[in-house]
C-alpha cells in the first residue's frame, strides 16, 4: 500500500509548524510499513491535483491569502472543488481552512473570495482569538479530544452543506460565539489547530490516514503503534486548560 501526499502552498501557508503535520502523516505511514510519496505545490506550481491521496493545506496571515488569490482563481480552485467532490482526504488549517469556503471579509468591509469547495464562509473582527484550546470530534469520528493553537481575528461560520468538526470545551473555535470548532465535508477536515496539530493527536493522525487508505484500497487495517510520548503531550495540555 501507498499514500501520494499533496502539501499545497508550502511557500507561504505554513504558521506555527504547520509543515510538521506533513512528517508526523509521513513517519506514521512508515513505521506501519506503508509507502508515502510528498509533493509540494508551491505558487506556481502547474503539476495537477489529480492523483493525490491526502491534500494539506497549511495556515497563513491575510497577506499570503491575499498572494494566493491569482494562483487560486487561474484553476487551482477548480481542481480543489474537483478533489474534494471525489472523496479525496483533506486536512486544512486555519487560513487553508478559511481558503477553502466561500469567501472572506475583512472587518472594513473588503471581501476576497476563495475556492467555494466548503459552505462556509469568514468575516474578520477587531478581536483576535488567540491561545491554547481543546475541542471533542463527535462519537462517529472517534469522540476523540484535540488540542491545538489558534490565532485568528476571522470568525467563521457553517452553513447546511457542512457540519462541525468539534465542541469547543475550552478555547474560541469557529468564532467564539456558537461553540463549534472547524468543518467537516466528506472527507475534508479543516481546524484552526496550529501546533502542528497531528502530533499530540495521533488520533486525528490515524483518522486521515484511515480514510485515505479506505478511499483507495477500500479497507484499512491500522497496526498500533506506541502513542505514549504523544499522549502525554496530549494529556498534559488537557490538563493545563482544566479538563484532564
Amino acid at each position: 500500500m501507498e499514500l501520494k501526499i499533496c502539501h499545497l502552498y508550502p511557500d507561504v501557508l505554513n504558521l506555527y509548524g504547520d509543515g510538521g503535520n506533513i512528517r508526523c502523516l509521513t513517519q506514521r505511514l512508515n513505521w506501519r510499513g506503508i509507502g508515502v510519496e510528498v509533493t509540494k505545490m508551491p505558487i506556481g506550481s502547474k503539476e495537477s491535483l489529480t492523483g493525490f491521496d491526502l491534500i494539506f493545506i497549511g495556515g497563513g496571515q491575510d497577506f499570503e491569502q491575499q498572494v494566493l488569490l491569482e494562483d487560486l482563481h487561474r484553476g487551482r480552485d477548480k481542481e480543489l472543488v474537483a478533489a474534494i467532490e471525489d472523496g479525496v482526504c483533506v486536512l486544512a488549517i486555519c487560513g487553508g481552512y478559511q481558503m477553502l469556503g466561500a469567501y472572506y471579509e475583512t472587518h472594513d468591509g473588503k471581501r476576497c473570495d476563495f475556492v467555494g469547495a466548503l459552505d462556509l464562509w469568514t468575516v474578520g473582527a477587531k478581536k483576535r482569538m488567540i491561545g491554547n484550546y481543546m475541542y471533542k470530534v463527535p462519537e462517529e469520528l472517534g469522540g476523540f479530544t484535540v488540542v491545538g493553537f489558534e490565532n485568528h481575528s476571522g470568525q467563521t461560520r457553517l452553513g447546511p452543506g457542512v457540519k462541525p468538526l468539534g465542541q469547543v470545551l475550552a478555547g474560541f473555535g469557529n468564532n467564539g460565539e456558537d461553540g463549534t470548532e472547524g468543518a467537516v465535508y466528506k472527507n475534508v477536515f479543516g481546524t484552526y489547530s496550529h501546533g502542528p496539530l497531528l502530533p499530540k493527536n495521533p488520533d486525528f493522525a490515524d483518522l486521515l490516514i484511515r480514510r485515505a487508505l479506505e478511499r483507495k484500497y477500500g479497507a484499512a487495517e491500522l497496526t498500533p503503534l506506541d502513542d505514549a510520548a504523544e499522549l502525554l503531550a496530549h494529556d498534559e495540555m488537557c490538563r493545563r486548560l482544566g479538563k484532564r
